[in-house]
């Protein structure tokens, strides 16, 4: 049995009233380089939600994620969406993943440049995405897990409709070996 894919044509680039959001390809590794070093230091705070970002940042892994993230739509594996800002830069990212073709339920994730942080694009780009995963894609579960501390993605996720369904006691491990506890958020329709 074959993986089911992605519809033949997703409307891509999205267009929010001050983003623009695409689907990573070649040569896009240069700006996620520099927005994923700019933000390092917030991106490590939260290691059992971003664990790649504990590792050293490079242009060839920043371009070697969106070369794999094509392998992934590629696949029906999973859709990776570069926030761009007004000013042609990349604020962030957003992806669907973890996805069950069967029911269709899809894990959504996301990080934003340190930046720009506090002024709604998050939720500006999360929600464009929801949106798609439900329209486009007939999603019928749309879910994030955030770190229970993480009190900016927790507000996204509510922000933009999602319910929390749950706080998952000792669920997650920091490389130091602290237990964390984990929130499943989710729209369903």
């Amino acid at each position: 049995m074959t993986a089911p894919m992605f519809p033949a044509s997703i409307d891509t680039p999205i267009q929010t009233p001050r983003l623009t959001l695409r689907l990573a390809g070649p040569g896009d590794g240069k700006a996620v380089y520099a927005a994923v070093v700019e933000s390092l230091a917030s991106l490590r705070a939260w290691p059992t939600s971003l664990p790649w970002a504990l590792y050293e940042p490079s242009v060839s892994a920043s371009e070697d994620f969106c070369l794999a993230s094509m392998r992934d739509r590629d696949q029906g594996a999973g859709l990776a969406f570069l926030v761009w800002d007004q000013e042609k830069r990349l604020i962030g990212s957003v992806g669907l993943h973890t996805i069950r073709w069967d029911i269709p339920s899809m894990e959504i994730g996301f990080w934003m440049r340190s930046g720009v942080h506090r002024n709604g694009f998050a939720k500006e780009a999360f929600t464009a995405v929801l949106h798609l995963a439900f329209t486009q894609l007939k999603a019928r579960r749309v879910f994030a897990r955030t770190d229970e501390d993480n009190a900016g993605s927790r507000a996204t996720c509510a922000s933009a409709g999602m319910l929390l369904e749950g706080v998952m006691k000792n669920e997650r491990i920091t490389p130091s070996g602290q237990l964390k506890n984990g929130c499943v958020y989710a729209s369903t329709r």
